[in-house]
């Protein structure tokens, strides 16, 4: 079990780090009416898709793997999912370096409707984010497959994935956390952060993909080499 969460532990910090969603996530705390509630229906969206793949695909690739461990190729689904997912990080940041920054770019149209959204609509858009990224679903299906590679019991797997959307999860919580836990010094600190986050944004995804990219690249070949 200790072995198979620190495995899990790359998949779920990169899948964590997506400053889209951390900035959309502060933007809505920020909100004059309801904020703290828009925001938790946020996250609450990004956890329900979670928990929904979870359970239509551990089924599938638990049988899929289990197929591989029978034919003695234990770890060749996570592996190449892995190599999948570094290809996808590498060209993300490339294309993100190639296009640049423009810092006279108009800022997107959802920013001027935000102090109009309603929870349901928070809610929806953390469903539509998690299910429209390419990289989070194969984050997703990596962690799920490495679990059914594990071989461990239904409660402990369970604990395992449950363990990955919460480690996933955790710089948009923070914020929440943050304005529940100090509200008169959270306006403050929730404006450094979104000022951060809006300055550093590009830099830091073609940081992230790049470093990350790599790592899950080198990984999963590795491990298709041992075949």
């Amino acid at each position: 079990m200790t072995s198979l969460l620190i495995n899990l532990l790359p998949l779920s910090i990169a899948s964590t780090i997506g400053p889209g969603q951390i900035l959309f996530d502060i933007l809505l705390l920020r909100a004059p009416a309801r904020g703290t509630l828009k925001a938790i229906s946020f996250v609450g969206g990004i956890t329900a898709v979670r928990l929904l793949q979870g359970l239509l695909f551990g089924f599938i690739l638990t049988g899929a793997v289990m197929a591989t461990i029978g034919l003695g190729q234990t770890g060749v689904i996570s592996s190449t999912l892995l190599t999948v997912l570094g290809i996808f990080l590498l060209i993300s940041a490339y294309r993100q370096w190639r296009e640049g920054e423009s810092p006279d770019a108009s800022p997107p149209k959802w920013l001027t409707m935000i102090d109009d959204f309603s929870s349901i609509k928070a809610f929806l858009i953390g469903c539509l984010i998690v299910v429209t990224s390419p990289n989070l679903w194969v984050f997703t299906l990596s962690a799920i497959s490495m679990i059914g590679e594990a071989q461990l019991s239904q409660l402990d797997s369970i604990v395992a994935y449950l363990l990955f959307i919460l480690v996933a999860e955790t710089l948009v919580l923070v914020p929440i956390l943050i304005r529940i836990a100090a509200p008169a010094q959270s306006t403050r600190i929730l404006n450094n952060m979104s000022d951060w986050l809006t300055q550093h944004n590009h830099n830091l995804m073609i940081g992230v993909s790049l470093v990350f990219g790599l790592f899950f690249l080198i990984k999963g070949i590795s491990g298709l080499l041992s075949f």
